[in-house]
């Protein structure tokens, strides 16, 4: 369960099986052991890249579990199989007092989350509520990703980082998408979000990692910043009002893939 929690939290990503154990603390052995049944059960595809083996949720093979749970072993019964599970696959997600709320998740939320949140708040702040937090915030924001959003004329004064706890009490603001951007924070194994808002892994290099001068410091930031400002550029132009979830959820994901991305 905890293999095929840690690929569906980074779906549609395919994790070596070297992360997979690094992550979980697991053995080799163990691990493969794990990977084997997962494939066997057709819950995960295997696919080969050079000498790495890639390991992926199959959604399709979890659909058609989900669908058989629900139809043959309930039985349609309520008690069993309670009709808000079936309801919450139709439609969007409520707009939360008249705009949708985005939460973006990063360990430190001092670079990439802080720069997506004040990129949707620019791009569609009209539609949307944007905010970001760390399951480990660093106490200060990275001096180079606040350069960044100064230099492109985007104010930074009331940016600051915070902890997911402030998005889990109950006053806390009802979320209707969940995004998290770095892959440290996607392994992780946060508390299950009230309200089931759409989540996605959008994964993106880590620009604080980024060595040599300080001009290929700054470029490491730019490439993120462009790489965000084109995904939620698409994220923003989806008809969230005429999508059911199924089909809102392949569209954020398929935003977030690296491999259907343009980074043109």
């Amino acid at each position: 369960m905890d293999v095929f929690r840690l690929l569906m939290r980074r779906y549609p990503d395919a994790l070596p099986a070297g992360e997979i154990t690094e992550v979980l603390g697991l053995k080799a052995s163990t691990a493969s052991v794990y990977l084997s049944a997962l494939r066997e059960a057709g819950l995960i595809t295997q696919t080969r890249a050079g000498r790495s083996l890639l390991y992926r949720a199959n959604i399709a093979a979890l659909r058609g579990l989900v669908g058989f749970l629900f139809n043959d072993c309930c039985r349609g019964r309520p008690d069993l199989c309670p009709p808000e599970a079936l309801a919450s696959l139709q439609g969007g997600p409520a707009m939360s007092d008249g705009k949708y709320n985005v939460l973006f998740i990063c360990t430190g939320n001092s670079a990439r989350s802080i720069i997506a949140e004040t990129l949707l708040r620019h791009l569609a702040g009209d539609r949307f509520n944007a905010f970001s937090a760390g399951t480990r915030p660093y106490s200060e924001l990275n001096p180079i990703a606040l350069a960044t959003l100064h230099d492109k004329g985007f104010d930074t004064a009331g940016l600051r980082s915070k902890n997911i706890s402030e998005f889990q009490g109950p006053d806390a603001p009802k979320l209707d998408f969940v995004f998290t951007v770095c892959d440290r924070a996607a392994n992780e194994e946060c508390p299950a979000w009230a309200g089931q808002p759409i989540s996605a892994h959008w994964g993106l290099p880590d620009p604080v990692k980024a060595t040599g001068t300080e001009a290929e410091k700054s470029l490491a930031f730019q490439q993120v910043f462009g790489m965000l400002k084109h995904r939620l550029s698409s994220f923003t132009a989806l008809p969230l009002d005429t999508l059911d979830r199924i089909s809102l959820q392949k569209a954020v994901d398929e935003i977030g893939h690296p491999e259907t991305e343009d980074h043109a």
